[in-house]
């Protein structure tokens, strides 16, 4: 670990299981570092097992499954510098095991299902997403995965999604009302009848009036835009690329939202739509870019899914940089 933070920094990522967190996480690692960053899961804070869940017919999605006090105490604690020992969910054996010592560090994640459920915890909160996929992405999805990597039936797939949904719905879905960013999945509106979910339409849903956070927009702040970059300086091939900008509300807030409707074919050419977007963080021309390409093997990288991760991780890496230049500076007399 490096040495003890004066300030540690929480950031949550919220969403549910399946819908791209570890994707994020690691593109978060690679802007920060691993040593500068601690992820906490929250499935940590599962207060029953996976065979008392069954017993008392509850999910892990419902609240009575999960412990919030312990939960807020413990990030409380960290927020503050100091260690906890925070219990352990095996996921293998569904089991709850042995805690494990944490040490603050200078950026703390946590991430899982509940992130910003608790209103206590939500306020510990200096930055939070929410990752949401539609139903129609999320199916698409857990078939390839489950069916490809786990063996399991279609009818499991769509059994297992459904079991989930009412829980997914009442506690779950929420929590996209408080997150400083949304970032959300949906099916292409440019092929007729797609049913391969392959091309997506990708939106940064960015909420108005946060202090200290700009969102990114296109063109011109405010207006509404619709872009197609297709052409000589962007290569397309079926079906091409739309962007769109504008205000909005959501949840009854005020958000600018960005879109990307459609996939890159060469990666190095999104420094073309990098130029036209103004207030995205970057420290040299051409840095999202960059992020982006050093993983391109990523899951969503020639899509806005990961365009939006990047520009999500950059406006988090100001929201950091933000935050402990003002401690340092409260922490320095005015006048030494």
């Amino acid at each position: 670990m490096t040495s003890k933070p004066d300030r540690v920094v929480l950031i949550g990522v919220a969403g549910d299981s399946g819908c791209g967190k570890s994707t994020f996480l690691r593109r978060l690692e690679d802007l920060f570092g691993k040593d500068f960053i601690t992820v906490i899961c929250l499935d940590d804070y599962h207060s029953l097992d996976r065979k008392q869940r069954k017993e008392a017919g509850v999910t892990a999605l419902n609240p009575k499954a999960n412990n919030f006090d312990l939960m807020y105490e413990q990030i409380k604690a960290l927020k503050n510098g100091q260690a906890i020992d925070k219990p352990i969910y095996n996921h293998e054996t569904g089991e709850i095991d042995p805690p494990e010592r944490i040490e603050p560090n200078h950026i703390i994640v946590v991430e899982g299902l509940h992130p910003l459920y608790d209103a206590r915890v939500r306020e510990l909160l200096d930055f939070s997403v929410y990752l949401d996929i539609s139903d129609e992405v999320k199916i698409a999805w857990k078939i390839q995965r489950d069916m490809a990597e786990r063996g399991h039936t279609y009818d499991d797939v769509i059994a297992s999604i459904n079991s989930r949904k009412p829980d997914f719905t009442a506690y779950i879905d929420p929590q996209k009302e408080f997150a400083n960013v949304v970032i959300r999945v949906l099916p292409t509106q440019l092929i007729k009848d797609d049913t391969e979910r392959k091309v997506l339409r990708v939106q940064m849903i960015q909420r108005d009036g946060v202090e200290g956070f700009d969102p990114v927009y296109l063109f011109d702040e405010g207006s509404t835009i619709h872009w197609t970059p297709c052409g000589r300086k962007l290569t397309c091939s079926y079906p091409g690329i739309k962007m769109y900008y504008g205000p909005d509300s959501y949840y009854g807030h005020e958000v600018s939202i960005l879109e990307v409707d459609g996939q890159f074919d060469n990666l190095e050419e999104v420094s073309y739509i990098e130029n036209h977007l103004s207030n995205t963080s970057t420290k040299y021309y051409g840095e999202m870019t960059h992020l982006l390409l050093q993983h391109r093997d990523y899951p969503g990288s020639n899509n806005g899914t990961g365009l939006f991760q990047v520009l999500t991780g950059l406006k988090m890496r100001a929201t950091y940089e933000r935050l402990t230049s003002r401690e340092a500076k409260v922490a320095t007399p005015a006048n030494a």
